[in-house]
Formats: structure tokens, C-alpha cells, sequence
């Protein structure tokens, strides 16, 4: 097992560092909702995109036909391996421009790191970082690095895209059909890896899909004509997909026996591994959702489940999902349809077996 050796001569694993891993460590949605209520309003007509729709990114035109896409993403470890922690990292903050429909222009590295810790560690994470958001065509030109006994990685990434063919949150209609590209259950499983109860294929297939861009689905979905979409981080795919319906001004309704759960993931969630975040997910969205009774408690469990580089969730009218499918196949890439969107309740989220 992979570790750090500290000043004092110990040698600890990464998760073992850090409270939260992945984007399991983010904020509550409430104390979120709560700190931003306050934000000043931004009344600058070329700000397209920015905080008040809960977003992927910020999006600022600077021509009619240009607008610069940013965000920011970075998080305690989720993997003990300091190669696999920063390209995770770097592949997981690049979901946020793809899930807009932005190309990468470069990134700008996060880094906070305990002092007396191994710098080899840290040379490791940050160039894998770098190597990983390059092979996404982003190189990471400088950064930012303090001090911290719990160690974070990210970056701040800035993309470009046309204004006009943004893929926006905002953007579902009443009948549009929700497709998504990657299996949820990657919170439960690097959880029990670090209980030590962890199943080393279920952590191998989690990781594998944590290292996978969401270029080629985003690349596909713009092809296809499709302008809705998020990615799938730390609410969880409820949490999410209600924030994709309160942006849209709709409603939607969610099969949990069509959503596509990674391997061992449900076996975990059945024996009880869950994560804090699961938790803070599932308390702010009892309130907007609507769970048949044969819905397995399992399932639903997993359907709160942090996630970290999840796959795109996209609404997809109902005349494009033959050339959606067409132009995933191209690509290589997966997809499932999990359900749909609907009328009303506005912000409300039915889930059906």
C-alpha cells in the first residue's frame, strides 16, 4: 500500500490524512445554499453563466462569437497512490468544462501539502496532474501551493466555447430523456478501501472510471445537438439531477433499476458502507424527492452516493437520442437512459423502480 513518509519518520497512508476523500469532502448543499445567499448580484450582460444557477462553471462573452469558460475544483485524497491521486484530481476539475461544452485552453495548479511531508509525494501528484489535464489537451501553466497538514489537489481550469452552443443545466424540456455516461458508486466503494473492506476489483473499476474524461461525451453531445447537461460529482446523482430540474423550471422522474451502479457498489452499500457526504446529500434532498415503496434501500442509498469524476448527465430531446447514440458509438463511449424529464413538480424528483 502505497504511503508518505512524514518528518517524524512515520509512513501514513493519504486517506488516512484527510477527513473527507474526492468530492466527498465538499461543502453541504445547505451550508452552501446558506454562505451564497448573500452574494452580490452580477448585473454585467456578458456574464452569461455564474454562480446563482448552480452550474458546472462560469461562463464570460467576450465576443459574439467567444465566451470563456472557468471553474475551480480540488480535494482531499481519495486514492493512497500519489500518481493516481493528481490525475484524478486534474480529470475530475475538466469534467466541469466539458459538462459546459468548453475546450480546455490551460490550468493552474492547487496544491496544499503538510511541510514535514515526503516532497517526492508531492513531485509525484503534481506531475501526474499536469500529465493527466495535457492528455485532455489543457497544460497546466503555473499554480498556487500552502501549507496543510491535509493534503488537496486541484485546478483552476479556463476553456473557451461559443455562446451559443454552451451545454447549460438550464437548458432541460418537459419530455427531454436523461441519459447518463459513467456508473455511480464510487463514494461507497473507495470508502470501504479505506476501512480496509474494500473489494480490489470494485476499487480498480472505480478508479478506471474516475481516470476517464468526459471529452468524448461531451464532444458527442454537441454533435448530436444536445445543449443540457452536468456532470455528476459530490451531490450525488439526485442531488444533481435536482439541480438540473430547479435551473430547467422542471420536474423529472429517475429508474433506479436503470441507473448503472459500478461493480461491488451495491453489495457495499447493503453491508452499510456509506459517507458522510451521502448523508448531507440525502437530508437536503428528502425534501425533493419522491421514492416508490419498491424502490430497494440499497439503490437508493447509492443514488446519494458522492460522486468523484462522474459521468455526464445530459437531457436529451427526444428526436436526438439516434444521433446521441450514433455519435457515443464513434467515440466510444458508454450511455445509459435513466429516466426523464417532466411538466411538473417543478425542482422535484419522482424515483421509480
Amino acid at each position: 500500500m502505497p504511503g508518505i513518509r512524514l518528518g517524524n519518520g512515520r509512513v501514513t497512508r493519504m486517506t488516512h490524512m484527510a477527513r473527507g476523500g474526492g468530492c466527498g469532502c465538499k461543502l453541504g448543499r445547505a451550508a452552501l445554499v446558506e454562505a451564497l445567499a448573500g452574494m452580490p448580484l452580477v448585473t454585467d450582460p456578458d456574464a452569461l453563466v455564474g454562480f446563482d444557477g448552480a452550474d458546472d462553471a462560469g461562463v464570460y462573452r467576450v465576443r459574439d462569437d467567444l465566451a470563456i469558460v472557468a471553474s475551480v475544483d480540488f480535494f482531499t485524497p481519495i486514492v493512497d497512490d500519489p500518481v493516481l491521486f493528481g490525475a484524478i484530481a486534474a480529470t475530475n476539475a475538466l469534467s466541469d468544462l466539458h459538462a459546459m461544452g468548453a475546450s480546455p485552453l490551460f490550468g493552474l495548479a492547487i496544491v496544499a501539502f503538510p511541510d514535514d511531508a515526503d516532497p517526492d509525494a508531492l513531485a509525484r501528484i503534481m506531475h501526474a496532474g499536469a500529465a493527466a489535464a495535457m492528455d485532455d489537451r489543457c497544460p497546466v501553466l503555473g499554480g498556487h501551493s500552502v501549507s496543510d497538514p491535509e493534503p488537496k489537489y486541484g485546478l483552476a481550469v479556463v476553456g473557451m466555447a461559443h455562446p451559443d452552443r454552451l451545454l447549460r443545466n438550464a437548458a432541460g424540456q418537459p419530455g427531454d430523456l436523461l441519459v447518463l455516461t459513467k456508473p455511480i458508486g464510487v463514494g461507497v466503494i473507495v470508502t470501504a478501501a479505506k476501512l480496509g473492506r474494500g473489494d480490489p476489483a470494485a476499487m480498480d473499476a472505480a478508479v478506471a472510471s474516475m481516470l476517464r474524461s468526459n471529452r468524448a461525451g461531451a464532444e458527442a453531445a454537441l454533435a448530436a445537438g444536445v445543449r443540457c447537461a452536468t456532470d455528476i460529482t459530490g451531490f450525488g446523482l439526485v442531488g444533481h439531477l435536482t439541480e438540473m430540474a430547479a435551473a430547467s423550471n422542471v420536474g423529472a422522474e429517475l429508474s433506479s433499476a436503470s441507473v448503472p451502479l459500478l461493480p461491488g457498489a451495491r453489495c457495499l452499500a447493503a453491508d452499510g458502507v456509506t459517507t458522510g457526504g451521502a448523508q448531507r446529500n440525502r437530508a437536503f434532498a428528502e425534501p425533493l424527492i419522491r421514492v416508490d415503496g419498491d424502490v430497494p434501500c440499497d439503490v437508493e442509498d447509492l443514488l446519494h452516493d458522492p460522486q468523484t469524476s462522474g459521468g455526464l448527465l445530459l437531457a436529451v430531446a427526444p428526436d436526438q437520442i439516434d444521433g446521441l447514440r450514433h455519435e457515443f458509438t464513434a467515440r466510444g463511449v458508454s450511455s445509459w437512459h435513466i429516466g426523464r424529464l417532466t411538466a411538473d413538480p417543478i425542482g422535484q424528483i419522482a424515483v421509480v423502480t
